[in-house]
């Protein structure tokens, strides 16, 4: 079972900067991918950046967000900077984890969601 802990949300002015945390406890064998995703009210859920052996990005984000990990710590983070009020969604990471040395199979895990809102 693996459990994810999201923290760092907050309300925050437009340009400002924000870094959510996301770390990663439980039984697993290894974690293949880590992942930001947001939901705004009234859409969808969208992808916002993710990373594995290498990072991408919504066009929406770039070069503003930068994804990193602490293996070490089983951890991913969302640094967020120049904030705009579009950002404001609930942000949920995501975990793709093989859940045992055995089984070759990846299984999906959620966080609970961090709130980011970003005033104008």
């Amino acid at each position: 079972q693996v459990q994810l802990v999201e923290s760092g949300g907050g309300l925050v002015q437009a340009g400002g900067s924000l870094r959510l945390s996301c770390a990663a406890s439980g039984s697993f064998f290894s974690i293949n991918n880590m992942g930001w995703y947001r939901q705004a009210p009234g859409k969808q859920r969208e992808l916002v950046a993710t990373i594995a052996s290498s990072t991408n990005y919504a066009d929406s984000v770039k070069g503003r967000f930068t994804i990193s990990r602490d293996n070490a710590k089983n951890t991913v983070y969302l640094q967020m900077n120049s904030l705009k009020p579009e950002d404001t969604a609930v942000y949920y990471c995501k975990v793709v984890a093989r859940p045992h040395a055995i089984y070759s199979y990846t299984k999906d895990y959620w966080g609970q969601g961090t709130q980011v809102t970003v005033a104008s």
